[in-house]
C-alpha cells in the first residue's frame, strides 16, 4: 500500500542543489536550465556508478526545473516502482546504496519522460493502490482518488450496522447478501474494493465508457472477483434502469458521479486535463446533472430502507437536500453528510423511505 503525505492526498498526485551522476544527466541534458548543466559538468561520480538515492535526487531536480507538482514524490515513486517497491521508503539500505543497472537506469528514465510530459505518476507506473488493492491503471480512465476510500468505509458501516440490528432482534429474520450497484466504475475501485470488504455482497459495476468497462473487468480478474460482479457498459438512464431490474431491488447505490462544476474545468490541473476522461468529472453547470438522475431513479432501483451513497463537491450537500425537497415524490431522505480528511462535506447518504 502506498504511503501519501497528507500534501499529496489533497494534491493528489525541495533538496539543495547537489552534483548530479554523469550516466543520468547526460543522457537528458535538453531538460535542463544553464545552472543545472554547470552543477553536471563539476559532478565526480563515475559513469554508471548511479545509486536509487541519487537518482530520485536527480529527477527531483529535473521535475522541478520543468515545473512538475509533486517533484519529490515523483521521482520516489519511478526509482521506487523499478527497483520493485512499493515505497521509496520501504527499501532497504542495500538498495538505496547499490548502483543501479543500466537497464534499470533505461527503464527510469523513460517513466521520468512520461511525467516530464505531465503524466500523473499512475498513469505512468501503470498500476495504483486503492484500499488494499493493486488495480492496474492506464489513460484516460478515471484515477481513483484517496479520499474516495472513505465511500467505501461509509457503505461497509452501514451494511455492518443493518446485520448488527437484525441479530438483536428477538426473532431474527434471514438477510440476504447485499446487492450493490457501482454507477461510473471506472476502473473498479469501489466496486472491487467493496466485493473484498464485503464478501457476501454482489456487485452491479456500470460505465458509459468501453475503456473503463474493460479495465474494471481486466481489474475484476487480476483479483479473481469476476464471479461475484457483473459489468455492464451503460449509461445510467431509464432504458438502463429496467435492465438493472433483473437483479432484484438494490441494497445500496454508491457512486462517485462527474460533480465537478463546468466552469471550474478549466482550472484542472494539466495532469488531468491532458489525460483523465474529463467526462467523468464534469457535473455539468451546477455540477448535479448526473446526480440528480441517480436520484432520480433510485427509488425505482433501491429496496425500502435501501440506501444511496455519494462522493459530492463540498457546495453539492445543501444543494441535494433542497433538490430532494422539491420532489417528495421520490420518498428519498438525506440521511447523513460526511466530511472527507480535510473537514469538508464531500459525500452524502440518501435513504429510500419504507412506504
Amino acid at each position: 500500500m502506498r504511503h501519501l503525505t497528507p500534501t499529496l492526498l489533497r494534491r493528489f498526485l525541495g533538496l539543495s542543489l547537489q552534483c548530479m551522476p554523469r550516466r543520468l544527466s547526460e543522457r537528458i541534458g535538453p531538460v535542463l536550465n544553464p545552472k543545472q548543466s554547470s552543477v553536471r559538468q563539476s559532478c565526480s561520480a563515475r559513469p554508471g556508478l548511479v545509486t536509487a538515492t541519487e537518482a530520485v535526487s536527480y529527477w527531483q531536480k529535473v521535475f522541478e526545473t520543468n515545473g512538475i507538482p509533486e517533484a519529490r514524490e515523483s521521482s520516489e515513486y519511478i526509482v521506487s516502482f523499478v527497483l520493485g517497491a512499493k515505497t521509496f521508503q520501504s527499501l532497504s539500505s542495500k538498495s538505496l546504496h547499490t548502483p543501479l543497472t543500466a537497464v534499470q537506469q533505461e527503464q527510469i528514465q523513460q517513466l521520468s519522460n512520461k511525467r516530464l510530459e505531465r503524466m500523473p505518476v499512475q498513469y505512468v507506473l501503470g498500476e495504483w493502490d486503492f484500499q488494499d488493492l493493486t488495480l492496474k491503471m492506464r489513460p484516460p480512465v478515471f484515477i481513483p482518488r484517496p479520499e474516495t476510500e472513505d465511500l467505501i468505509s461509509l457503505v461497509v458501516e452501514e451494511e455492518s450496522q443493518k446485520r448488527e440490528k437484525n441479530s438483536s432482534l428477538c426473532f431474527p429474520v434471514p438477510t440476504p447478501h447485499p446487492v450493490i450497484l457501482e454507477i461510473g466504475c471506472g476502473s473498479g475501485a469501489i466496486a472491487l474494493s467493496l466485493l473484498c470488504k464485503l464478501p457476501q455482497s454482489r456487485v452491479i459495476a456500470m460505465d458509459k465508457e468501453k475503456a473503463a468497462v474493460n479495465l474494471t473487468r481486466e481489474n475484476a480478474h487480476r483479483l479473481q472477483l469476476q464471479e461475484r460482479i457483473h459489468i455492464i457498459h451503460h449509461d445510467i438512464s431509464y432504458s438502463s434502469a429496467k435492465q438493472l431490474l433483473l437483479w432484484g431491488p438494490l441494497d445500496f447505490i454508491v457512486s462517485n458521479p462527474p460533480y465537478v462544476f463546468h466552469e471550474d474545468m478549466a482550472s484542472l490541473d494539466a495532469e488531468i486535463l491532458c489525460y483523465e476522461d474529463l467526462d467523468a468529472l464534469d457535473g455539468g453547470d451546477d455540477g448535479m446533472k448526473v446526480i440528480k438522475t441517480i436520484l432520480a431513479l433510485a427509488p425505482s432501483l433501491l429496496k425500502d430502507s435501501g440506501s444511496v451513497f455519494l462522493e459530492v463537491d463540498p457546495r453539492h450537500p445543501n444543494m441535494v437536500e433542497k433538490w430532494l425537497q422539491a420532489h417528495p415524490n421520490l420518498l428519498l431522505v438525506l440521511r447523513a453528510i460526511h466530511k472527507d480528511f480535510c473537514g469538508k462535506p464531500r459525500f452524502v447518504h440518501i435513504q429510500k423511505e419504507s412506504r
